[in-house]
């Protein structure tokens, strides 16, 4: 029977969860590096056990963990690629003389081919590529010059927190940078071009035309529709059916489109998931009921999924990358708060449960299939 694995990243730690195919009984394991910041962690799909983990600290700085046997133990794999030989200055090498000086790495995303090779998405926003599985990390400089001067940071940083691989054609890659916009490489990370023609971005950019300035929440896609993407905004959920080169908004019926994660349905293309909460300036659920909300037809009309969620006096957050889906025949899908629960559906949403609660507040939850 398929297993699935949660990796779940929090302010003071990483834990992880595992069940059964009917996940209705979890095993608990953790907190891996209590104490620490777990911003995010990420298994391969070429590898499932190979998981990375990116712990940060402001005193001690960044470190790549590594585990290659599901988290039962781990190894800090970039320590002599720190600038002074010292573990966790926030430095990597750039392919140059000089270090890279970063404050965390806010997004890992493996190959999907390739154990060894991930793609890492930092704070101030830079991408960079190990090959190695770790040991060596080399900035991918193309993508800060395309305007990268014009390049602010949204309310909680400037951060690279999404990258999605193109399954079909591994040299595109889509990332996405908070307040910088969206962008699409076509040669695997070597160049890249904005893709934000149909964002709208009037409280900080009056200019319709702009290509970088937007502040883009999350990117979700379909492996099966690798053209269509989904995307929540700075206000405004929209959808692209054209690899990003035009958008055009879908929020409908929501009762904001002011949220972070997105996820599309593992099985269902058309259906898509978002958490709404009031507004910019207070990041919890309208009437302080927390609710999913999910549309069976790519966006536009949505459903309130509330069975399971508490629908009084609560005013959690959900981040952007604390949300994803695995694949099960019935799909599941799974999300933390930054009240420190994290919810599990395995019937798309229709019923939930609280699979762990009192967690520190949660970061980043990846869910993991295993055969």
């Amino acid at each position: 029977m398929s297993r699935v694995r949660l990796l779940v990243g929090t302010k003071k730690g990483a834990f992880i969860l595992t069940a059964d195919g009917k996940r209705k009984k979890w095993e608990v394991s953790g907190p891996h590096f209590a104490g620490f910041e777990l911003y995010h962690l990420k298994g391969s799909p070429a590898a499932p056990d190979r998981l990375y983990a990116s712990q940060t600290s402001g005193w001690f700085g960044q470190l790549v963990q590594r585990s290659d046997d599901g988290g039962k133990s781990w190894e800090a794999v970039d320590n002599q690629f720190t600038y002074d030989g010292t573990p966790g200055t926030h430095q990597w090498y750039d392919g140059t003389q000089h270090p890279w000086e970063f404050k965390r790495v806010w997004h890992f995303e493996p190959s999907l081919t390739d154990p060894d090779t991930v793609y890492a998405g930092v704070e101030d926003a830079a991408l960079f590529r190990t090959k190695d599985g770790g040991k060596s990390w080399q900035e991918m400089p193309g993508l800060r010059s395309v305007k990268g001067h014009l390049w602010q940071p949204g309310a909680g940083g400037m951060g690279l927190h999404t990258i999605v691989q193109d399954p079909t054609n591994p040299k595109r890659l889509y990332i996405a940078i908070s307040a910088a916009g969206a962008f699409r490489s076509e040669d695997g990370g070597e160049s890249w071009r904005p893709i934000t023609k149909g964002l709208v971005s009037l409280y900080n950019l009056p200019d319709p035309d702009a290509e970088v300035g937007h502040c883009v929440h999350r990117i979700a896609m379909h492996p099966s529709r690798p053209t269509t993407l989904f995307m929540q905004k700075h206000w405004d959920v929209l959808r692209s059916d054209d690899a990003g080169d035009s958008w055009h908004e879908v929020s409908g019926n929501l009762p904001s489109d002011f949220g972070f994660p997105i996820a599309v349905h593992a099985h269902e293309p058309e259906t898509i998931y978002v958490v709404p909460i009031k507004s910019d300036s207070e990041h919890y659920p309208p009437e302080g009921k927390l609710r999913v909300y999910r549309s069976r037809s790519g966006g536009n009309e949505w459903e309130a999924l509330t069975k399971g969620l508490p629908q009084q006096d609560c005013y959690v957050n959900v981040l952007r990358g604390a949300m994803s889906v695995d694949r099960l025949e019935k799909c599941g899908i799974y999300f933390g708060t930054t009240g420190g629960q994290v919810y599990g559906s395995a019937d798309g949403g229709d019923s939930w449960t609280a699979i762990v609660r009192d967690l520190p507040a949660v970061l980043s939850v990846e869910a993991q299939t295993l055969s």
